[in-house]
């Protein structure tokens, strides 16, 4: 991967060990100072030069207010047409059943809602392609799920600012120079040396292309998948590495509410467009992991005693 800011590229072996917490913080509304609160939860860590951040990229786009409330978005034809047939038909039949998707999934895109679902594609429509459009979720990084009412995320306008403004904070704040990734669990598909995703990125060497197409090729293929790192600020990684780093990281943060809009509804025992900010407030949230590379070498001292 290239390093921010200069001319050479630089790689580091991924023959690594990895210690890693997750940073339990209070759900982030809009408009909340999300530096201060990285900086706050980062205080209950024994934080070292080195270390890597990873930051959810949805909690900061709620922290930021980037955010789209689709109740008063007026579906086209179009959106309506994607709604009924490619969603519940060519999704719910075809293209999920050759993408492996779960039962549960395939259920729910066979009964998608009609009217909730054409406001979600017309937005899709307005901000993305037609082949984001066309996925079955998470269109170019919109996203609708650890949000309220009919509210969806909408990818950072520019993460590897975000990233490097996290960095300097922290810098500022705490006095250790860390990594900081921005990560989001759509996924990065790998082939050899080859790393694609669906969604926009920051991140060099990895392709952003495709739409839906993207996920259907590379799930039928079974391609192996991690989550996709958005930007990363600091640190001389290989793009293996970095995509261990985000695996990581979304193992132990987990999915919050649900990993989708019908899994947190059922949850709150509410409506896909029924659940509230108070109820996102009622669970933990772990928006932070930091992990920590242990050279292998010392890690098998470690084991060893020594």
């Amino acid at each position: 991967m290239e390093r921010r800011g200069s001319g050479r590229r630089t790689r580091r072996s991924a023959r690594a060990r990895y210690l890693a917490r997750r940073v339990r913080t209070s759900y982030w509304r809009p408009g909340c100072n999300y530096l201060e609160a990285i900086v706050k939860a980062l205080r209950k860590v024994k934080l070292r030069d080195g270390d890597i951040v990873v930051v959810s990229e949805k909690a900061i786009s709620v922290a930021e207010g980037n955010i789209v409330d689709e109740s008063g978005i007026r579906p086209s034809l179009l959106a309506r047409l994607i709604a009924k047939y490619w969603m519940r038909l060519v999704w719910g039949y075809l293209l999920g059943v050759l993408s492996g998707l779960s039962r549960r999934t395939l259920y729910n895109l066979r009964n998608y809602p009609l009217e909730l679902g054409a406001r979600h594609k017309e937005l899709a429509l307005r901000l993305t392609s037609p082949l984001q459009a066309l996925s079955f979720g998470s269109e170019g990084g919109i996203d609708g799920s650890n949000l309220p009412y009919s509210y969806v995320a909408l990818p950072l306008r520019d993460p590897q600012a975000v990233a490097e403004r996290i960095r300097s904070y922290i810098r500022e704040r705490l006095g250790r120079d860390v990594v900081v990734v921005i990560s989001d669990s759509d996924r990065c598909y790998s082939w050899r040396s080859f790393h694609i995703t669906p969604r926009p990125t920051a991140v060099k060497g990895i392709k952003s292309a495709g739409g839906f197409l993207t996920y259907v090729i590379c799930n039928f293929l079974k391609l192996r998948s991690h989550p996709t790192p958005v930007a990363v600020a600091g640190g001389d990684f290989s793009i293996e590495e970095l995509l261990t780093v985000t695996a990581i990281a979304e193992r132990l943060r987990g999915h919050g509410a649900g990993r989708d809009v019908w899994e947190m509804a059922r949850r709150f025992g509410t409506s896909l467009d029924g659940v509230t900010w108070e109820m996102l407030e009622s669970i933990p949230h772990y928006p932070i992991v930091v992990v920590r590379r242990i050279p292998r070498k010392r890690a098998e001292r470690k084991k060893l005693g020594g």
